[in-house]
């Protein structure tokens, strides 16, 4: 599935702080600064994240990030990326890279499922904290705010544990 670029607006009216008897209220108009792409990798045995961010979602910057992780960890380590089917990762300069790095393996969820990919979680979790009612002055503020949240994510990270609690409800084969 294809996740848009984080888009980047600005309320006319900053947001009003909670209280416990009103709603909180925002302005409706905003002023639009651009796009800015968000990459991020999940170490699963950690939690850690690696994240980086780009001005457009292209296969060079896919490919700077693939470098990125590889720079990360211990030179011959197995790496397995899990990606989407978006186009970008699958161009003949991602084939390259991957040539050039046999330790790399990608794996591709199916259309629709990317649920199934662990970072999906994070990415959720970056929209709820960050994203859904930040006011940002700018890019370059917003790429501030989202490379200061995956700090401070990463000293306190833990694994995903995947439960489902309620057995009665599994599919059966």
């Amino acid at each position: 599935m294809k996740r848009p670029p984080f888009r980047l607006w600005t309320a006319s009216i900053p947001c009003c702080p909670f209280r416990q008897d009103a709603p909180s209220l925002i302005g409706f108009e905003y002023f639009r600064h651009g796009t800015l792409s968000l990459y991020a990798a999940l170490e699963t045995q950690s939690g850690a994240i690696l994240g980086q961010t780009a001005r457009r979602h292209t296969s060079a910057e896919f490919v700077s990030f693939l470098e990125d992780i590889v720079a990360s960890q211990p030179s011959g380590k197995v790496i397995h990326v899990i990606a989407d089917n978006l186009s970008a990762h699958k161009t003949k300069l991602v084939e390259a890279f991957l040539q050039a790095h046999p330790n790399v393996r990608m794996h591709f969820t199916p259309t629709y499922s990317s649920w199934l990919n662990q970072v999906e979680n994070w990415f959720a979790k970056i929209q709820r904290h960050v994203i859904a009612r930040g006011v940002f002055s700018s890019l370059h503020d917003l790429r501030a705010k989202l490379l200061r949240y995956i700090r401070h994510y990463n000293k306190t990270a833990t694994p995903i544990q995947w439960t489902y609690s309620n057995p009665k409800r599994r599919i059966k084969p």
